[in-house]
């Protein structure tokens, strides 16, 4: 399939900028693969479009506030992201302007007492970054980082205190626990504590996995053909307690129901080594048409950029034509695009 197959028109003016309040008040698009239609609803509803003895899955990795700031000793600002911890005082990270920084050199951390100093360097400014005091990047940057926005959400310099925090409680699910993720999996910024109350009264189970959201979210498909795009890794996690309450599932005919890519792709990088046991570890996995799903049957998910590795998955999924076919109905019906965006439930 070639990358040029995954665009379509998005007025910029639809991608949201801003949360909608409360959470479930996002729209929601209920799309039939068998019957090739959709139909429009509210996300507050979709309690009642699940049967007793489904299955949700969902992915409960915690946003950490990965972007950080720092200065060089003539006051110039060098920006980045935080992407992993490799030992105590060693970072992944990326670097806006890291050609201008010499190996060693010393910038010191906005926000805190830290400094970082390149040791090593990668591609796109990707670098290992050695950090003293070596405290653990966790907390480092719960007083240094800020919330690491996707780059189609514009925040000012000078944007207000208030919205900060905003983001930093909204751009989270409400069942986030295990830190680790550069981006949120935002299928799941719509679920509210009574939504899930509403999903158990009906006799649906909830799995949690884990999938740690990492840099390559961010980035676009760069080769004409998708078999040549190489995917980002990302540490995932199937617990025990999580592939039991799915086997108990699928064993009484019941339906897997994904809540967004990652925990597809925790379900699919489980799958194609047979059961669904508990297994962690890295994946690669890219999922794109022709692709064949072993573990998930239904699919709820926001609206993503084109051209990009999170639409060919739902391509793979719902079929390319019909994908595009209701993208185009969520741009005449002025649906909310991306991260904040509104939500699409594909069975």
């Amino acid at each position: 399939m070639k990358t040029s197959e995954l665009q379509y028109e998005l007025p910029p003016e639809l991608i949201a900028q801003r949360p909608i309040e409360p959470r479930d008040a996002s729209r929601l698009m209920i799309v039939d693969r068998a019957a090739r239609s959709w139909r429009h609803g509210r996300f507050a509803e979709i309690a009642g479009l699940f049967s007793s003895g489904d299955c949700l899955v969902r992915n409960v990795t915690r946003v950490i506030p990965a972007r950080f700031s720092s200065r060089r000793e003539t006051g110039a600002r060098i920006d980045g992201l935080f992407l992993r911890e490799i030992d105590p005082g060693r970072w992944s990270a990326l670097l806006t302007g890291a050609r201008r920084v010499r190996d060693g050199e010393w910038l010191r951390l906005e926000g805190g007492p830290w400094r970082i100093a390149i040791e090593a360097r990668g591609d796109r400014g990707e670098c290992v970054v050695r950090v003293d005091p070596p405290d653990p990047a966790i907390a480092v940057l719960d007083v240094a980082g800020e919330t690491p926005l996707p780059p189609y959400i514009r925040r000012a310099a000078d944007t207000p205190a208030t919205l900060r925090d905003e983001d930093r409680a909204r751009y989270q699910t409400v069942f986030a626990r295990t830190p680790g993720a550069v981006a949120a999996p935002t299928a799941g910024l719509h679920f509210t504590p009574p939504l899930f109350s509403a999903l158990r009264e009906r006799g649906v189970s909830v799995a949690d996995v884990t999938l740690h959201v990492g840099l390559g979210t961010f980035r676009p498909v760069e080769v004409d053909d998708l078999r040549d795009h190489v995917m980002h890794r990302e540490w995932y996690e199937l617990p025990p307690a999580a592939a039991k309450t799915i086997q108990a599932a699928r064993e009484r005919g019941r339906r897997i129901v994904a809540v967004g890519t990652t925990s597809v792709r925790v379900l699919e990088t489980v799958a194609r080594s047979g059961p669904l046991d508990a297994a962690s570890g890295w994946t690669d996995i890219f999922i794109h048409p022709r692709f064949e799903f072993r573990a998930t049957d239904v699919l709820l998910t926001n609206f993503h950029l084109p051209g990009s590795t999170l639409l060919a998955l739902v391509c793979a999924f719902a079929g390319r034509d019909l994908t595009l076919a209701a993208y185009a109905e969520a741009v005449r019906e002025r649906y909310r695009f991306f991260s904040y965006g509104d939500a699409m439930l594909i069975r």
